[in-house]
């Protein structure tokens, strides 16, 4: 995520890439198609194309602003939020909370380079400002 030019007064968080977290989940998904086995009713299992990352919080009162997001070409980034530690064994308590709407970014294969990226604006601030809710701690 690039963080690109942001006030001086705001708090960047910034997605960290988990290999661990994305290895233990790629596994879950190929022991299951090895064994042929379903899912858990609500569990999200990841896609082989698809990659976990984090947001760390050092700070619980956040209020959201707004994204600061780019794409070096063309293609579709989407956010799926999770709001909920995992477990080892990634059992279905922890991915049914699943935070709605999803997040997108895109750019189009014609659209120029130099062009800015699309998203739906209500369901991206909605996004961040779940986001910002769950730094909460009660």
């Amino acid at each position: 995520m690039d963080t690109g030019n942001a006030p001086s007064n705001t708090l960047m968080l910034e997605f960290k890439e988990d290999p661990s977290l994305t290895e233990m989940m790629r596994h879950r998904a190929s022991s299951l198609l090895r064994s042929g086995q379903k899912r858990q009713d609500g569990e999200r299992l990841l896609l082989p194309h698809e990659a976990v990352y984090r947001l760390d919080f050092h700070n619980q009162e956040l209020n959201f602003c707004r994204w600061f997001f780019s794409l070096a070409a063309h293609g579709r980034v989407t956010i799926t939020g999770i709001c909920q530690l995992w477990t080892p064994d990634l059992t279905y308590l922890m991915t049914r909370q699943l935070l709605d709407p999803i997040g997108s970014f895109w750019r189009n294969a014609e659209d120029p380079e130099e062009s800015p990226l699309k998203w739906l604006e209500a369901d991206m601030q909605e996004f961040g400002e779940r986001i910002a809710a769950l730094a909460k701690l009660d």
